[in-house]
C-alpha cells in the first residue's frame, strides 16, 4: 500500500512534526453561540454578588479565534459577565493585540521550526518566555487575574500557574486538550522512553499545580486520576459540543455530488495521526475491488500531510472520484455536509485515539449524518448507535460496511436522526458550557472571600 511520506517520516525525531497552522476540525472561525447562554450571564453574576471575574488563558497550539473549543470557552465566560484576556500564537496577518466581541487577544509571532531536534526545544522554550511575558503585561494592563487557564498541548505552562499563584493567589485551571505522552508513544512507536518520561512528568506537574482540572471526556479525566492521582471532586469533564445553532443541515446541493448519487464526507486536519490515507486506500478498495464507481469522496481541510495525500490520490488513480477541498469557508463546509450521505471517521485505533473524542464525529451528528468509524473507546461513547464500526484499522472491513450504508438509505435516515437528537439533548455546547461555568463560580468565589476582609465573605 502506498505510504505518504509524513508517515514515513515519523519514527525519526518529534521535531519532523510542525504545529498546526489551522483548527484542528473547522477550518474556518466560528460563529457566535447559542442564544440558550443568556440565562447562565444573569446566574453567574447573581452568584458572585455582582462581581465579575477576571481570567487568562493561554494557549499555544492553535491562534484564537481559529481554536473553536477555546473560542467556544472565551464566549461561555463572556457571556456569563467576566472580563476574558488571551495569549496565544499569532496567525496569518494577525495584530499583536485585538479585541474581538470583548476577548484581549494578547499574541506572539510563533516560532518558525527548522525540523531538528534543538530547533523543536527552542520552539516551546520561546514560547514559553512570549506567554510568561505576554501574561504578565495583561496583567500590569490593570487585571490581577482571578483564574488562569492553560491549554494543552504542550504541558509547560504550569509555572505560570504557579507564578500567578504567588503574586495574586490566582487561581490556576488545566484545560486537558490532549495527552501529551500518549501523542508522542503514537507518533514514534520506537521513540526515546526519557522523552517519554519527561512528557509524562510534564503532564503530572501541570495536573499537580491546577486548582482544578477540565478535561474533554471520561478517559481523560480517568487518566488524570489514576495516572496522576488527581482528586475527583477537581476534574470535571466539559466535552467538545458543536453548536447547534451553527450546524445544522440545510438543502442539499446535488451539484457537489459531481455525478454520482453517493456522497461521503471527511472534515478535519490531515496530519499522520488522522487516518487520511486510510480514506484513500478504502475509495480505492471499493472502487477497484468492489466495483463501486457511484460514491463520490470530499475530504475537507489539511494538514502535515496534505501533499502527500494529493499525490497518495495520483498514485491511487483516484482523482476522478476524491477531492481536496483544502481550507474552506464554513458556508461551503455546510454546504457538503448537508449534501453528504455519510461522514467518515477513520483515526486508526492507538493509545491517543482510542481514548480521544473526535470533534468531526459530533460535527457529522449535528448535520444528521450517520458516522463510519473504527471502534474505537471514546468515538462509540460519542456516535453510540449513530455510527457503524469496523473492526480497528481494517480497511477493507471499512469498505465494506460503507457499501452495506449506501445501499441502505433507512438505516442512514434513521442514525442520522439518532445523532442529531443525541447531539441536540446532550452533548451540545449549551449543554457542556453550564458545567464549564460551574469550575469558574467555585474558583472565582473562593478567591473573592480570600480577598475579603475578616467576617465579610464575598466582598
Amino acid at each position: 500500500m502506498y505510504l505518504p511520506a509524513c508517515h514515513r517520516l515519523l519514527h525519526k525525531s518529534m521535531a519532523n512534526v510542525e504545529p498546526l497552522v489551522a483548527p484542528p476540525e473547522v477550518p474556518s472561525l466560528p460563529s457566535a453561540l447559542d442564544p440558550s447562554f443568556g440565562p447562565l450571564a444573569h446566574l453567574e453574576t447573581e452568584r458572585l454578588g455582582g462581581r465579575k471575574g477576571r481570567v487568562l488563558i493561554i494557549v499555544q497550539n492553535l491562534p484564537v479565534p481559529f481554536d473553536r473549543r477555546v473560542w467556544l470557552e472565551c464566549q461561555t465566560l463572556r457571556a456569563a459577565g467576566h472580563d476574558v484576556s488571551v495569549v496565544c500564537p499569532k496567525g496569518p496577518g494577525d495584530p499583536s493585540f485585538a479585541k474581538l466581541e470583548g476577548v484581549e487577544l494578547y499574541k506572539y509571532r510563533p516560532y518558525a521550526s527548522k525540523g531538528n531536534k534543538v530547533s523543536f526545544i527552542v520552539e516551546y522554550v520561546y514560547s514559553f518566555l512570549a506567554t510568561l511575558w505576554l501574561s504578565l503585561k495583561a496583567s500590569r494592563a490593570g487585571r490581577r487575574f482571578d483564574v488562569v487557564q492553560a491549554c494543552n498541548p504542550p504541558d509547560i505552562f504550569w509555572p505560570i500557574g504557579l507564578l500567578f499563584k504567588a503574586l495574586y493567589r490566582t487561581r490556576f485551571v488545566f484545560d486537558h486538550h490532549d495527552l501529551c505522552p500518549e501523542l508522542f508513544e503514537s507518533r514514534f512507536p520506537d521513540g526515546s522512553r526519557r522523552a517519554h518520561r519527561a512528557l509524562l512528568w510534564l503532564e503530572g506537574r501541570t495536573v499537580a499545580s491546577a486548582d482544578h482540572v477540565i478535561a474533554t471526556n471520561d478517559s481523560y479525566r480517568a487518566i488524570n486520576i489514576e495516572r496522576h492521582h488527581a482528586d475527583p471532586d477537581r476534574v470535571t469533564v466539559v466535552r467538545t459540543g458543536p453548536n447547534t445553532a451553527r450546524l445544522k443541515a440545510r438543502e442539499a446541493d446535488s451539484s457537489l455530488r459531481h455525478g454520482r448519487p453517493y456522497l461521503v464526507a471527511y472534515i478535519g486536519v490531515m496530519g499522520p495521526q488522522d487516518g487520511v490515507d486510510i480514506v484513500l486506500s478504502m475509495a480505492h478498495h471499493v472502487v477497484t475491488k468492489l466495483g463501486r464507481t457511484d460514491i463520490s469522496f470530499t475530504l475537507i481541510g489539511s494538514g502535515d500531510c496534505f501533499e502527500d495525500l494529493l499525490a497518495m490520490r495520483e498514485s491511487l488513480g483516484l482523482k476522478e472520484y476524491v477531492e481536496f477541498t483544502g481550507r474552506i469557508s464554513d458556508d461551503r463546509v455546510a454546504a457538503i455536509l448537508s449534501t453528504a450521505d455519510l461522514g467518515i471517521c477513520p483515526d486508526p485505533k492507538n493509545p491517543l485515539n482510542d481514548v480521544s473524542t473526535m470533534n468531526k464525529t459530533m460535527e457529522y451528528m449535528a448535520f444528521g449524518l450517520p458516522v463510519l468509524a473504527f471502534d474505537l473507546k471514546e468515538t462509540r461513547v460519542s456516535a453510540g448507535d449513530a455510527g457503524v464500526y469496523a473492526t480497528p484499522n481494517d480497511v477493507d472491513e471499512l469498505a465494506t460496511l460503507l457499501v452495506k450504508l449506501m445501499d441502505d438509505p433507512a438505516r442512514r435516515q434513521e442514525m442520522g436522526a439518532l445523532g442529531r437528537a443525541r447531539v441536540e439533548q446532550e452533548l451540545a455546547w449549551h449543554h457542556q458550557s453550564a458545567r464549564y461555568l460551574s469550575v469558574y463560580e467555585g474558583l472565582i468565589a473562593a478567591r473573592v472571600n480570600d480577598q475579603a476582609p475578616a467576617g465579610v465573605a464575598g466582598g
